[in-house]
């Protein structure tokens, strides 16, 4: 590539442009090629240590986003604006993962991660718009209904953005299997579509289903 708007047709599974925020969304899954280093900063971050506790050693790093690729119920994916690497996100079947011990996941609830890497995106309004286009992307699977998340009970910052998408807190629990206090939050389809899906995003120009 010559520069961030040097980009494949076809490059990106999901793409849209956000009206709010007059930039273009776009989420591709994370390659070990072209990601390893930046997502072994992000996740280095000080911002980002004390929820993913994945500040490790590189060859650690690298064997733990190997397992994540070769999941066979989670998939890893760059979010980016304008072309421009910037988050890391993980979607998931919540019947397949280890969330599945602690609430009631129906057979098509999907599950979404977070983070923001470069600290210059942080604060400026980002997180809402990206997590609006990783949920429509999800919710494209039309067996999906729910979109669920788990997140430090001390992350206030993100709880406040999940809010801010249609996700409705259901109670705090001890996520045992990972060794954290955490805050189930639930979507609903017909609320994200109705009161978060407007005309503030445009309609994707290009996008597939979650499960391809």
């Amino acid at each position: 590539m010559t520069g961030p708007t040097a980009h494949a047709a076809g490059e990106y599974e999901y793409q849209t442009h956000d009206r709010s925020i007059d930039r273009t969304v776009t989420l591709r899954q994370a390659s070990m090629e072209r990601d390893l280093g930046r997502l072994h900063r992000w996740l280095g971050s000080d911002h980002v240590k004390p929820y993913w506790q994945l500040d490790l050693p590189l060859p650690a790093f690298r064997r733990t986003i190997r397992e994540k690729q070769a999941s066979d119920h989670l998939t890893p994916y760059i979010g980016c604006l304008d072309f421009v690497p910037m988050s890391y996100w993980e979607c998931y079947w919540a019947a397949e993962d280890d969330i599945a011990n602690h609430y009631d996941a129906g057979p098509s609830d999907q599950g979404v991660h977070l983070l923001i890497g470069p600290e210059e995106y942080l604060g400026q309004g980002y997180a809402f718009s990206l997590l609006r286009a990783v949920v429509a992307m999800q919710f494209r699977h039309p067996g999906t209904e729910r979109v669920i998340a788990e997140p430090d009970a001390r992350n206030d910052r993100a709880i406040s953005v999940f809010e801010q998408c249609g996700f409705e807190p259901r109670g705090e629990f001890y996520f045992e299997e990972v060794e954290k206090d955490a805050l189930l939050l639930v979507c609903e389809r017909d609320r994200f579509e109705s009161e978060v899906l407007d005309d503030a995003t445009a309609a994707p120009t290009q996008g597939v289903a979650a499960d391809d």
